[in-house]
């Protein structure tokens, strides 16, 4: 049986940075500002969003976050969280 402390930290910070440059793809893609974005998400400011875009302090968007954004840009939560995606 696989063991999931046998992950790279690494590999989460990749996951996590993968999920901001989506998240930054899509904003963009609508033509939403961090600032238009935090606001949808019920946020005053645009830490939440500059900081986990870019990953910065670790600082990551969580799946109550994901599903608001999945809805505010019109996308799925798959495209958000999908490794894979060329940016």
């Amino acid at each position: 049986m696989k063991n999931s402390l046998d992950i790279p930290s690494e590999a989460i910070d990749n996951f996590y940075k993968q999920i901001g440059l989506n998240v930054k793809k899509h904003r963009t893609a609508k033509g939403l500002t961090q600032l238009e974005l935090a606001y949808a998400l019920g946020h005053k400011s645009v830490g939440l969003v500059s900081q986990a875009e870019l990953y910065i302090k670790k600082q990551h968007f969580n799946l109550e976050h994901l599903y608001k954004i999945a809805y505010v840009l019109e996308c799925s939560i798959e495209e958000l969280i999908n490794i894979t995606t060329s940016n």
